[in-house]
C-alpha cells in the first residue's frame, strides 16, 4: 500500500505533522541540543511516563538502557531532528531524561599544548 506510512516503532510521528508534535515550535526555547548530544532516561521503571505524547514515551524506551544521540533517535523513530530536539528538551524540562552535549570548541585544548605533549611522547 503506498499510503501506509513505514514504522519501527509502532507508527509514532507518522499519522501527525511534525508541528502537531511539537505544538508549533521548531527549537526548544530554554535548550539547544547538537546532533551528537547523548539521551539517556532517567528513571528505568519508567516513571513518569503515563502523561507524555507517544513520540515522547518511544525516546523514553529507546534511551532507557544506554545513551542514544539525538540524530539516531531520530533515524529510529523516523521523525526530523528538529522535532526530536524540542522533544528531548521538554522531556529534559520535566527531569524524564538527562543529557550529555559535546564539548565545546572553547574547552578543546590549544595547538601548542597537544605539540608539547607530541613532544613529549616523542622522547620517551
Amino acid at each position: 500500500m503506498p499510503d501506509q506510512p513505514r514504522s519501527d516503532v509502532d507508527g509514532v510521528g507518522h499519522h501527525v505533522r511534525p508541528y502537531a508534535i511539537t505544538g508549533g515550535r521548531t527549537r526548544h526555547s530554554e535548550h539547544e541540543f547538537a546532533l551528537i548530544t547523548l539521551v539517556v532516561t532517567r528513571s528505568p521503571d519508567g516513571f513518569g511516563e503515563g502523561s507524555v505524547e507517544p513520540e515522547s514515551a518511544a525516546i523514553l524506551d529507546m534511551c532507557r538502557s544506554r545513551a542514544v544521540a539525538i540524530a539516531e533517535i531520530a533515524a529510529h523513530l523516523d521523525l526530523p531532528v528538529s522535532v526530536v530536539k524540542v522533544l528531548c528538551g521538554d522531556l529534559l524540562n520535566s527531569d524524564l531524561v538527562l543529557v550529555q552535549s559535546p564539548p565545546k570548541e572553547s574547552d578543546a585544548p590549544s595547538v601548542e599544548l597537544i605539540e608539547r605533549v607530541m613532544d613529549g611522547i616523542r622522547r620517551l
